[in-house]
C-alpha cells in the first residue's frame, strides 16, 4: 500500500484481524469487512516471520488493506510493511518510530486510563497512529492479563480523538455490547481465526458494529 494511503485506510477501518501464520482466508475476510490485517507470530524466528510476512504483504497489497507486523519493527522495516504494533512491555514506541520511519503506521496496546493518556501524548508528537484498548474480556491470547471490562471502553470513547480499537474476547455474540459502550472499531483474533466460517464471522462482527450506530 502506498504510504499516503496507509493512514486513510486506518481511519476507514472498523474491523482489525490479528492472525498467526497458518491463517489462509485473507481474501475472504477482507471481502467481508476486515480493514487491517496483522501477522502475530510470537514463537517464530525472524527468518520464518519474514517468509510468511512477504506472502501476507503481497496479499494485503493486492487486497488494498494495510499489513501490520506484531512486535517486530525490524521485520516490518525489512518487509516494507504498512505498520507495526507493539505492547506496553515491548520496544518503546519512540524507538519503534525511529526504526520504521515517519510513513509507517505504529500502534500501541493500552490497558488503563494512564496508558491511554500517555498514548494520546505520543500521538500528538507523531510517534503512534492508533491504540488498542483492552482486553475487554479475558482471553487466552493474553494469559494473565486481567479484563478491563466496558468502563475503559467508555472512557476511551469520551476522551480519545484519534483511531482506537477495542480488543479482547470480542465475538459476534458480544460485539454489539462493545459498540454500544462507544467502540467504533474492534480487533479480533479467535472470533475469526477459530471460526469454521471466517468470512461469515467477519460479516457478523461488521453487522454488530454498524447495527449499533444505526439504532
Amino acid at each position: 500500500m502506498r504510504p499516503d494511503h496507509r493512514r486513510a485506510a486506518l481511519n476507514r477501518a472498523r474491523l482489525y484481524l490479528v492472525a498467526g501464520p497458518g491463517f489462509t482466508d485473507l481474501a475472504e475476510v477482507v471481502a467481508a469487512g476486515v480493514g487491517i490485517v496483522q501477522l502475530r507470530d510470537k514463537e517464530g524466528e525472524a527468518k520464518a516471520i519474514l517468509r510468511t510476512g512477504a506472502l501476507w504483504q503481497e496479499a494485503c497489497e493486492r487486497l488494498d488493506v494495510p499489513f501490520v507486523v506484531n512486535d517486530r519493527p525490524d521485520v516490518a522495516r525489512v518487509l516494507g510493511a504498512d505498520g507495526v504494533h507493539v505492547g506496553q512491555d515491548d520496544l518503546p514506541p519512540e524507538a519503534v518510530r525511529d526504526i520504521v520511519g515517519p510513513d509507517v503506521i505504529v500502534g500501541l496496546s493500552t490497558h488503563s486510563p494512564d496508558q491511554i493518556a500517555d498514548a494520546a501524548a505520543l500521538h500528538e508528537r507523531g510517534v503512534i497512529d492508533y491504540i488498542a484498548v483492552g482486553p475487554v474480556h479475558e482471553t487466552p491470547t493474553k494469559p494473565g492479563r486481567p479484563a478491563v471490562g466496558l468502563d475503559l471502553i467508555e472512557m476511551a470513547a469520551r476522551t480519545v480523538t484519534f483511531p482506537w480499537f477495542a480488543i479482547g474476547g470480542i465475538s459476534p455474540m458480544n460485539v454489539r455490547q462493545v459498540a454500544d459502550a462507544g467502540a467504533d472499531r474492534v480487533v479480533v483474533v479467535r472470533a475469526i481465526v477459530d471460526s469454521p466460517d471466517p468470512a461469515a464471522a467477519a460479516t457478523q462482527l461488521m453487522a454488530g458494529l454498524i447495527g449499533s450506530r444505526s439504532s
